[in-house]
């Protein structure tokens, strides 16, 4: 099996008995006979995609035998995957191929194409921005923010710098206090992009 957990679980539930199965447990099937009735399979169809679900500990079985969801084990895989997104965007070094191809693909001659769908890569995209626009520390009134902003979204037809301004300040890639905005000091400025 793949060592990747989203590839796992990909592969994991591209079987659709093992769907079924793990649907069945989720929804409160606590025993084989209640899987097999609930998701509408033969008895030995619930034993091989139970006994796959039970290997890959997406289904576990408690002491008394009744079987549940390893809630616990998607949690972890979502955390791990938060930490390698925010290792990816953080820490992309200057001349990364994947980071410039990013921004090739959504940036073209200082101007936004438009934001990618992935958040990791909107959030590449999005410090890029800011990086490029705001000099760290120095204070900017909205209106010059905005003006900044839209020279970035002439060319984009999905995003307006009103948009872009909420991302950048809930990114905390620009600081908002009384209608000024700042740029921190310091804000992974060893990340030169492009």
């Amino acid at each position: 099996m793949a060592t990747d957990p989203t590839e796992q679980l990909v592969r994991l539930f591209a079987e659709e008995s093992r769907v079924r199965a793990f649907a069945a447990v989720a929804l409160g099937a606590g025993n084989a006979e209640q899987v097999a009735r609930a998701a509408e399979l033969s008895p030995r169809e619930t034993a091989v995609a139970l006994r796959r679900l039970r290997e890959q500990g997406v289904v576990t079985a408690g002491d008394d035998g009744e079987l549940g969801v390893a809630y616990g084990l998607f949690k972890e895989y979502t955390r791990a995957a938060a930490r390698r997104d925010s290792e990816a965007v953080e820490s992309p070094a200057s001349g990364d191929e994947r980071a410039d191809m990013i921004l090739r693909t959504f940036v073209r001659d200082g101007r936004l194409v438009r934001l990618p769908a992935q958040w990791t890569r909107k959030k590449l995209v999005l410090r890029h921005i800011a990086e490029r626009t705001f000099e760290p520390g120095v204070e900017y009134p909205e209106r010059a923010v905005n003006e900044k902003l839209r020279a970035w979204c002439q060319d984009s037809d999905d995003i307006d710098h009103v948009t872009l301004r909420r991302h950048l300040v809930d990114l905390h890639h620009l600081y908002r206090s009384e209608g000024v905005y700042r740029r921190p000091a310091g804000h992974a400025e060893a990340a030169d992009i492009a």
